[in-house]
């Protein structure tokens, strides 16, 4: 989730109609911290090269980031997002209720790890380890060859990186994994987003 994500779809034409349904969701719950217009073409991307499978997400929010999963996905695949908030899952849930590949589950992001193993993961509402959280273990939630997806990161200026001037052990942790091939991407300027595939 990005702070003021939400407002950065004001004014844009052309948006995928599920991602306009849901960012409009979100603008009338007052919800502030959708992804990033970028980052959600980046999503959109990612989900079109899953030919079979689920695609997961923790943090559904009102739905956007899974907005552009699911306007990205191939026919046949499921796609599985996990809130802890009760009140934003049942909004998602009107925003995708006409479509049976979608499900939303209100719970700990933790509790998502039972519907995989995930062709895609995008990881927006835990197991980052950012913070004091651990992170998740690649291998017990993604298949051989699927990626995960971690955005809500500065774009490195230098190596290691750093945050508030000390390593940032949460980028570390995925760059440096022995079981990903990793790399960090900007999204925008003042954005970066971190997409590794599991080598199985």
């Amino acid at each position: 989730m990005t702070t003021n994500g939400t407002d950065a779809y004001r004014g844009l034409a052309d948006l995928p109609p599920l991602v306009a349904a849901a960012v409009e969701a979100a603008r009338k719950a007052g919800f502030t911290v959708s992804c990033l217009p970028s980052q959600g073409r980046l999503l959109q991307l990612l989900a079109g090269g899953i030919s079979e499978g689920v695609i997961g997400e923790t943090g559904t929010g009102c739905g956007v980031g899974l907005a552009w999963l699911a306007s990205g996905a191939r026919a046949g695949v499921r796609l599985v997002s996990i809130e802890h908030d009760w009140l934003l899952a049942d909004l998602a849930r009107g925003v995708f209720a006409e479509m049976s590949t979608v499900t939303i589950r209100h719970g700990d992001w933790s509790q998502l790890r039972d519907s995989g193993p995930f062709g895609l993961l995008a990881l927006d509402g835990g197991g980052q380890g950012k913070g004091a959280e651990a992170p998740l273990c690649p291998r017990e939630w993604l298949r051989p060859g699927g990626t995960v997806v971690l955005d809500d990161f500065t774009p490195a200026e230098a190596w290691p990186p750093t945050r508030l001037g000390r390593p940032d052990t949460a980028r570390l942790y995925w760059l440096q994994h022995p079981d990903l091939l990793a790399t960090e991407v900007r999204t925008q300027p003042d954005a970066a987003t971190i997409i590794a595939t599991f080598k199985g």
